[in-house]
Formats: C-alpha cells, structure tokens, sequence
C-alpha cells in the first residue's frame, strides 16, 4: 500500500531534555498502527508532533508525500489530519448535530458566517445525521453533547472524525475512563474507520487487547526511543518489548 505518513528522524527537546529521538516509520493508507509504551514513554508529544501542537527539533513529517512538518495545526486539519484527546474535546453547550454539523461545513468549505441560518446547509445538515448513524446516535442528535456518557462522547468524537472527511486519524486513549462493556462496541466504530471509511488510523492505546485486536502494526516507544514498529506477534515476541514494556514473556 502507498504511505500515507512517512516521519523521519523525529525528535524532540525541551530544555536540555530528549522527549523524542530519532523516530522513523511509514504508515500505509488504511493502515491501523498502535502505538504503545509506559507512561513517560513520549506517546503524547509524539501525536503533538504529527497534529502541529508542537514543532520537532528535527526530523520531518510528510504526508501524502507533502512536506507538513512546519504547518500550523489548522493547516494539518485542511490537509486531512484530525486528532481526538484523552479527554473528550466537544462542544457540550452544543447539539450532537451541531458538533458534527460544524465538521461537516468547515469539510465542504461553506462559511461560517453568525447571521446565516445554519440549517440552510442542507448538505451538511444530512452529511451529519449520516455520521451519527454510522455510530449509533441518530436519536439523540438533538440532545446537548454535555449531557453524554464519556462513552457516548467518545463515539460523537468519531462521527465529527467522519464529517470532517480527514484522511489521517490520531487517537489518543480512546479507551481511556470507558466501562469495559462499551470497549467492544468503539472498538469496532474504530475498526470501522480503517475497514469500511478507507482512513489511517494511529491510535495510543493502554489497552494491550484492544491494541492487539484493532493493529495490523505496532509501533513500541521507550525514553522517547522506537524499539520495534512490526505486527502484533513479531512485537509479543520481541524480548526487549517484553523487558521494557510488558514486564514478562507473553
């Protein structure tokens, strides 16, 4: 499969200290890539490189062979690349509809203009109720965001993923504060991202079963180092993955 993401050499440092150093991988269009490693492993600031929150000390992010290593976030997300955080980031004073009905006006280029009726976008209006279907909440469309179980907004997260028709997905804990009976479901919305909608998806996950589950690869992080980026078994079985990691043979 083609790239979609090629980094190079990417690194990182704050104030004297290596966060980052000297990541390289291709990630191939359609591609679910896990990313795992202990807490301090530098997973985070890696996604703040690739979504533009933060600039690498060296190194470059390409993107469908472009060169976005120095865009401004913002930039990113009109390229095709959308990010969710370990806390949900939706507009709780808003509608389900309007959260996903703003990716979808921004994704089709209309204006964002206050004095012009918002529901006239019927485009985009029909765009988001298509969106919240594929994750199940048509129903409550109308119901305001911040009243949603973390659950339920971690799944309104992905269906303003799907609106804003990005081509790259960063997700970062997913799983992180869900009750264990709705792993299942967003699991499979997640795979879904890949298998039905054609997208890349990079997901940071604590979940080891859920990564294993949802990876074609795996990319293992140590002090800010790539250890191993290959499939699920190869990185199992990998004896300094188990060391620094896993903490025993699996």
């Amino acid at each position: 499969m083609p790239s979609a993401l090629s980094i190079s050499d990417l690194s990182l440092t704050i104030g004297g200290a290596t966060i980052l150093d000297g990541i390289s991988f291709e990630v191939a269009e359609k591609e679910i890539l896990g990313i795992i490693g202990p807490n301090g492993a530098g997973k985070t600031s890696f996604f703040n490189l690739l979504s533009g929150l933060r600039t690498p000390t060296r190194g470059s992010i390409h993107m469908d062979s472009v060169d976005i290593t120095h865009f401004p976030a913002y930039k990113r997300a009109k390229a095709g690349l959308a990010r969710t955080f370990q806390t949900s980031s939706v507009f709780v004073n808003l509608s389900l509809l309007e959260n996903v009905r703003i990716a979808a006006q921004a994704a089709a280029g209309h204006s964002m203009n206050v004095t012009k009726d918002a529901y006239s976008f019927k485009a985009a209006i029909d765009a988001s109720m298509d969106c919240l279907e594929q994750v199940g909440l048509t129903s409550r469309a109308h119901q305001i965001a911040g009243s949603l179980s973390h659950g339920d907004k971690r799944r309104l997260e992905i269906a303003i993923v799907l609106a804003s028709k990005s081509k790259i997905v960063l997700l970062d804990e997913p799983m992180a504060g869900m009750n264990v009976e709705n792993i299942p479901e967003l699991v499979e919305i997640i795979r879904s991202l890949s298998r039905t909608f054609g997208k890349t998806v990079l997901i940071v996950e604590h979940h080891m079963d859920v990564v294993l589950d949802l990876a074609d690869r795996i990319a293992v992080l140590n002090y800010g180092e790539l250890i191993i980026c290959d499939t699920p078994d190869k990185v199992i079985a990998n004896p300094t993955v188990q060391s620094a990691y896993l903490g025993a043979a699996l």
